[in-house]
């Protein structure tokens, strides 16, 4: 797939240059991609204002809304081929991939469904004048997405932007956009007009550090690691326009003496290691009130260390992280921590079987874990769990709050008022309450604070982030 998709067909790069893809179950090259450089993000760019101030800008809001759905249903006429797509990209299991395409497909059904509904308002004014909100596209949007979700993150962060009339460009991660492709294929079989979605292959300083700064982007959306959210921001900043960023957590859950253990421990494991640990809001940190520690840490460590990982085929609890850089990345952070002392309380295992050159990490439990320690500071982004432990509700907010990220938080307690006080006072853009996660929470406005990024997705408030808000006053006497 060493080709761009631009004004609804494949072209090759400019350059002639591609990236070897290379799977994370096996470490072998499996394919090859374009190495996409300025001169094919403008050709994007360009095919993407010819459809905004053509045959996609004249759709109606219904007409838009109508093919996102067409799209959404098309993508469970192959569903099976798109799962397939993405654990073979990403390395994750099967049934985690399977559960990604469904998801997919809600953004499609959610936003194909919300088009239409975006309604302005009038506002009561002077005698003789009539003022109206109306709330119109930006034009063409820019999306930079990461690696850990491909699919997901195309429904997430394209259909907001196309329900509102949009048209856009996107740059997917050089390490997964198999079904990025894929996706924008299908859309053009279903009648997307030429050049409503264009996707641009290739390395983020190069493709995507020129889809940022060109002229001709209105809009931003990027998700990834803050250090690369803050060159989004500036190259924003130089066009003077918006952007969201979606950049990462340390999410904590905050157990307290009187939880509903059996229903807490699973969700635990499970909130770190899904996909890997390569979540953005993997409930990395668990807060375990003094007086019961031991005893629900224990039994965290008992679950933990039957957790396997293995290659997509195998479908169990994790598949393999998505390249060597990323596995010394993480296993930098266990070694550091058995260096320091940190105990490793329980450790999961490696399939037999698996390929030697997959980049495997077995999930991995440290506890108590130093307050200030870079196992409480740093996203990992790996199945590596952390414990800690507070004395009471005053101490378990300070711990929960005590980094820069504010994403997800999790609060389990049988106390109604305590539910409310916590929930409240810690910071974080998400707080689930006896639970952990939503399904893909394709309806709940989605991001964080602090060094978690700015911005909303997910559920009607994106729409509102990929639209312009217009005053319209008539003096009419």
């Amino acid at each position: 797939m060493n080709q761009h998709f631009i004004n609804g067909r494949y072209v090759a790069g400019q350059t002639g240059e591609t990236i070897a893809k290379l799977a994370p179950a096996t470490g072998e090259e499996f394919t090859r991609i374009a190495c996409g450089n300025a001169a094919d993000i403008d050709a994007a760019v360009k095919a993407a204002h010819a459809a905004f101030d053509g045959a996609w800008g004249k759709l109606t809001a219904a007409e838009r809304g109508r093919l996102i759905s067409k799209l959404g249903l098309k993508l469970q006429d192959y569903f099976e081929e798109l799962a397939k797509l993405e654990a073979r990209d990403t390395g994750k299991p099967m049934a985690q991939a399977r559960a990604d395409i469904d998801a997919t497909a809600r953004y499609f059904e959610f936003y194909g469904g919300a088009a239409d509904k975006v309604h302005g308002h009038v506002i009561p004014f002077l005698n003789g004048y009539s003022v109206s909100v109306v709330h119109e596209p930006h034009g063409v949007t820019g999306h930079i997405l990461p690696w850990n979700y491909p699919a997901q993150m195309f429904g997430r962060s394209l259909t907001a932007s196309l329900a509102m009339g949009n048209a856009v460009v996107l740059k997917p991660a050089e390490d997964a956009c198999a079904t990025a492709f894929r996706l924008a294929e299908l859309a053009s079989e279903v009648g997307f007009p030429d050049g409503a979605i264009n996707v641009v292959a290739g390395r983020g300083h190069e493709a995507g550090a020129a889809l940022c700064s060109h002229p001709g982007i209105a809009f931003m959306s990027f998700t990834g690691s803050p250090e690369v959210g803050k060159m989004v921001q500036h190259a924003c900043a130089d066009h003077l326009i918006p952007c969201t960023l979606e950049l990462g957590g340390k999410s904590p859950q905050i157990v307290f003496d009187d939880a509903d253990f059996d229903a807490a421990v699973p969700i635990v494991c499970k909130a770190i290691v899904q996909n890997t640990g390569q979540t953005c809001s993997a409930g990395s940190r668990v807060l375990v009130q003094k007086s019961v520690y031991d005893e629900f840490v224990g039994a965290v460590a008992k679950q933990f260390s039957k957790l396997r990982a293995g290659t997509p085929e195998m479908d169990l609890d994790c598949g393999p992280v998505i390249n060597a850089k990323q596995r010394g990345r993480v296993q930098s952070f266990i070694d550091q921590a058995r260096e320091q002392g940190i105990p490793v309380l329980a450790e999961g295992q490696i399939a037999q079987g698996v390929p030697n050159g997959g980049f495997y990490v077995a999930p991995t439990l440290f506890g108590q874990v130093p307050r200030g320690n870079r196992l409480e500071q740093e996203e990992v982004f790996g199945p590596v769990l952390s414990a800690f432990s507070f004395e009471d509700e005053e101490d378990a907010i300070k711990l929960a709050n005590s980094t820069d990220y504010g994403l997800v938080a999790a609060v389990w307690t049988r106390d109604g008022g305590r539910q409310q006080r916590v929930s409240r006072r810690v910071r974080a853009g998400q707080v689930f309450i006896n639970g952990y996660g939503a399904g893909g929470g394709i309806e709940l406005p989605f991001g964080g604070t602090g060094k978690s990024g700015h911005g909303r997705e997910k559920g009607f408030i994106a729409l509102e982030e990929f639209a312009v808000t217009k005053t319209i006053v008539h003096k009419h006497g």
